[in-house]
């Protein structure tokens, strides 16, 4: 067997072996009465968590198969799309290549979005949906939500659609307060289960745009999603041990408690910060604007950021990220997201510790 590596990089994170004795459990039919009880014995708690009265849905899939889905049920007219890292400018690239005119909004790296400039677009009349992502896990940046949510809403006929995929159960969130209309997350990130589940929300609005759309596709179709989960079901077989998981997590984070949760990991990555401060790193993201589930470190120091991660994989068993695509080498990311306690994430500094007096 090989050895255990723990993953401390921002995705997938840490699974804890009693989520997997969790997902070993039998094997049942998605059309039976057991899926119909484990379906709905989620559903309030992550409708609690998302902050929302609607129906929450079960897609097998990443989370970029949501936001292909959400482009192709919701974009009409034109998609103006908050880019400000490798993940969210992904989202221009996806319209296009589902047939929809899109237009970026560009920030560069580690800038957070500026709800103004949302303002400013969506005033010429051109848009009629928003892809924005609250927390981008490339650069550390935790993303105006609210604010931006606010300028969306003077908008009638504009939707917003929001990728929570590593901000979800870190911090709260309220989807109908908000008046977002997709929110959507994936399941290898702050919920700690493995790769596979995309969970989303969609509001009324979004429901009625989509019936009026054409070329929606069948997987990801919401009309589909909604007509199934009248039936406590899903459209298509879903990964039913990773939602076996799901109910796990979503026991675990009840018995914490929510509150204790949201702290839990505020705390967490303040003392990932202390570190940074410590030693004389800086923080990629500017103050205010800082994820509370990973911290993107600026090399600033000019380290040997592969060589740090070789020493901590080989040395210490474990893994961080030494940064994503431009900025890989000019950064790196350390995650404090899932289960991670005051315990494992000192093991990590004390590792990163031995590993810098090494280079």
């Amino acid at each position: 067997m090989s050895q255990h590596i723990r993953l401390h990089i921002p995705g997938p994170v840490e699974v804890s072996p009693e989520t997997y004795a969790a997902m070993a459990a039998p094997m049942i039919g998605h059309r039976s009465k057991d899926f119909v009880a484990l379906y709905d014995a989620i559903q309030p708690r992550l409708q609690e968590m998302m902050g929302t009265t609607r129906p929450v849905f079960l897609s097998t899939s990443s989370a970029w198969g949501v936001m292909e889905g959400t482009v192709r049920n919701l974009a009409a007219k034109k998609v103006l799309c908050c880019c400000s890292g490798a993940f969210s400018d992904k989202w221009v690239d996806v319209a296009r290549r589902c047939g929809k005119e899109a237009e970026a909004l560009q920030y560069e790296w580690g800038v957070p979005v500026d709800p103004a400039d949302i303002d400013a677009k969506l005033a010429t009349g051109e848009f009629d949906l928003v892809t924005f992502i609250h927390n981008e896990t490339s650069t550390g940046v935790m993303n105006p939500l609210a604010e931006v949510a606010a300028v969306v809403r003077k908008y009638d006929d504009v939707l917003l659609v929001t990728d929570t995929v590593s901000s979800f159960s870190v911090v709260p969130i309220e989807v109908d307060a908000l008046g977002v209309d997709v929110l959507l997350t994936g399941s290898q990130k702050a919920l700690a289960l493995p790769p596979g589940l995309a969970i989303f929300t969609a509001s009324e609005r979004a429901m009625e745009r989509a019936a009026s759309m054409k070329d929606r596709g069948y997987y990801f179709d919401f009309l589909e999603f909604l007509a199934n989960h009248e039936k406590s079901m899903t459209p298509s077989t879903p990964c039913i041990s990773t939602i076996y998981g799901l109910r796990h997590q979503l026991e675990a984070i009840f018995a914490e408690g929510l509150e204790n949760r949201y702290a839990r990991h505020e705390r967490l990555n303040a003392i990932v910060h202390a570190w940074v401060a410590r030693h004389g790193f800086e923080f990629f993201a500017p103050e205010g604007y800082r994820s509370k589930s990973l911290t993107c470190v600026r090399n600033n120091k000019d380290i040997d950021v592969a060589r740090l991660g070789q020493i901590l994989r080989s040395e210490h068993s474990l893994a961080i990220d030494g940064g994503y695509g431009k900025i890989k080498g000019k950064t790196f990311r350390l995650s404090n997201m899932g289960d991670e306690t005051e315990a494992s994430i000192q093991n990590l500094l004390d590792a990163l510790d031995d590993a810098l007096a090494k280079l």
